[in-house]
């Protein structure tokens, strides 16, 4: 089960996604090309969640896709920093975060 009406597949034709080096299954968008809210990118019924980690020194919102997830990191003008996970990265990025059983289904 997965919160978000747009698919992994989707989101990842819909904008230039860059692999993220030496993190397989994940990928970065510029905020260049889009530094807007998560929800814009996962879709109106997307269920976000906002984590303050010791982790990370923004807030982590994250969204659960069907086949993955977005990890989106807030900056301090206001801006996000998207990035675009597999299944496999995205549990291995919300374990390094500490953020543990997020499961919004």
């Amino acid at each position: 089960m997965f919160a978000s009406s747009m698919t992994f597949d989707e989101i990842m034709t819909r904008w230039t996604w860059k692999p993220i080096p030496r993190c397989p299954g994940r990928w970065i968008l510029s905020m260049v090309e889009f530094g807007g809210e998560p929800a814009a990118l996962a879709g109106p019924s997307a269920e976000v969640v906002v984590f303050e980690v010791e982790a990370a020194a923004d807030s982590v919102t994250v969204v659960r896709l069907d086949e993955g997830g977005l990890i989106s990191y807030k900056k301090g003008n206001g801006k996000y920093l998207h990035t675009l996970n597999t299944v496999e990265g995205f549990e291995r990025k919300l374990s390094q975060l500490g953020i543990v059983g997020f499961d919004p289904a």
